[in-house]
């Protein structure tokens, strides 16, 4: 079993994109941390009754980032959190860490939080919206590792 204490908030620049895109990616990075490591079963493995595993909250933020940052469409959320038989660990963390680099480009490119984003809204509430997204599967996964192996903390 592993306790250790949470990492802080994170250093960020001083604009408000930089302090939302680093929340964004602290959060980010916590859900990765999470799914690392964990043997494949078990990172597979519906951890409560739902089916929530750690694998499937991963590709579905994966969906979230390019359906609100990317443009992509979805059309069936809960699927987004089901894995196909070929899926693995290393796949679904590669497609998120593919989606995050992406995503964090067309975040680099924005000059006006007031502006538009891709989807509805303005970038700004994009960002405050993944944040809110990636925080609350974040927790999810921080009790789906502890019920795996104890495992708690960044």
């Amino acid at each position: 079993m592993s306790r250790k204490r949470d990492a802080g908030p994170p250093s960020t620049g001083a604009d408000e994109k930089d302090v939302l895109a680093g929340f964004l990616d602290y959060l980010r990075a916590g859900v990765v941390a999470k799914a690392e490591g964990v043997p494949e079963d078990l990172a597979r493995t519906p951890g409560v009754p739902s089916g929530t595993n750690l694998l499937g909250l991963v590709k579905h933020l994966t969906q979230v980032e390019r359906h609100w940052l990317l443009g992509h469409h979805v059309t069936d959320w809960k699927a987004t959190f089901h894995l196909a038989p070929d899926e693995t660990t290393a796949s679904i963390l590669a497609a998120y860490r593919e989606t995050i680099a992406e995503a964090n480009a067309e975040i680099a490119s924005w000059d006006d939080l007031a502006a538009k984003a891709p989807r509805r809204g303005s970038r700004r509430w994009t960002l405050t919206h993944l944040i809110e997204e990636t925080a609350r599967h974040a927790g999810h996964a921080d009790i789906l590792r502890e019920l795996i192996d104890g495992a708690t903390g960044r």
